[in-house]
């Protein structure tokens, strides 16, 4: 879908394809993908199990590299940096939401968060204003010293989210993230989507679920490695695409690298 021409792109995938062995079969799990998202736009990608969806999310997270075509991350190629600079650039830019959490079990809520921090090599003084800053966000301030056993599945999936907007990224990638949620949990966790989508962060939801996925202003249908469908489901993007209110917050703190240490 094009985006309208004063709309800064922050995903840009051109003739995107990848191509996994099966045996001895070819899979093409990416079939000449074309797809462009705007700085702001709140997108979600529904398609049954084998669709291409994951590998989708694993080539916009820069886990995987495309076989062929080009994928640019707020107008950087990153087709040839090499695996520290995409790691780097990951720790930056990108910000992830997986289902199961991957919270470290030993860290505090706090500590859970700066782990994002030490990746991106923020120098520590700063760690503890961003992570409290960006719990407080998600409403869980309050529970900064809880070890994830002490917190529910709710509260730890917003953990998750206040650890992946910690370092202001361009993109926000959500697998699944409320496939482990009770349904009042699940709506908690897609009104804070809502807020985060008013202040201008870029989001991409990967979901099975239609009612999760009708939450976003535009849905994407994969199917057999291609994108079959693509569509506004909600509000019309705005004309003209603001930093988020995180970005003006929280940009000063992607240049203050230091080494890294255990939170």
């Amino acid at each position: 879908m094009p985006l309208p021409s004063s709309v800064r792109p922050v995903v840009a995938l051109d003739d995107a394809c990848k191509v996994y062995l099966a045996g001895s079969a070819q899979v093409a799990a990416l079939d000449h993908v074309r797809l462009c998202v705007g700085a702001g736009e709140y997108l979600s990608v529904m398609g049954a199990s084998g669709s291409g969806k994951s590998t989708l999310l694993n080539v916009l997270g820069t886990l995987d590299r495309l076989d062929r075509g080009t994928y640019e991350l707020d107008g950087r190629r990153t087709d040839h940096l090499d695996d520290d600079e995409l790691s780097l650039l990951r720790a930056h830019r990108i910000g992830f939401v997986f289902q199961s959490f991957h919270l470290m079990p030993r860290y505090t809520a706090r500590e859970n968060v700066e782990l994002a921090l030490l990746y991106a090599r923020v120098k520590r003084s700063h760690w503890r204003d961003a992570s409290m800053h960006a719990l407080e966000r998600v409403g869980l301030a309050g529970r900064a010293e809880h070890l994830p056993s002490q917190l529910s599945g709710g509260q730890q999936q917003r953990v998750s989210l206040a650890r992946a907007l910690v370092t202001a990224p361009s993109l926000l990638l959500a697998d699944e993230p409320t496939g482990a949620l009770d349904s009042v949990t699940t709506g908690e966790i897609l009104d804070l989507f809502d807020k985060m989508h008013g202040e201008g962060v870029t989001l991409i939801v990967v979901t099975h679920d239609r009612e999760v996925a009708a939450r976003a202003e535009r849905m994407v249908l994969m199917r057999d490695g291609r994108v079959v469908q693509d569509e506004r489901v909600g509000k019309a993007l705005e004309a003209s695409a603001q930093p988020s209110a995180l970005d003006l917050t929280w940009t000063p703190i992607h240049c203050l690298r230091a080494e890294g240490s255990r939170p």
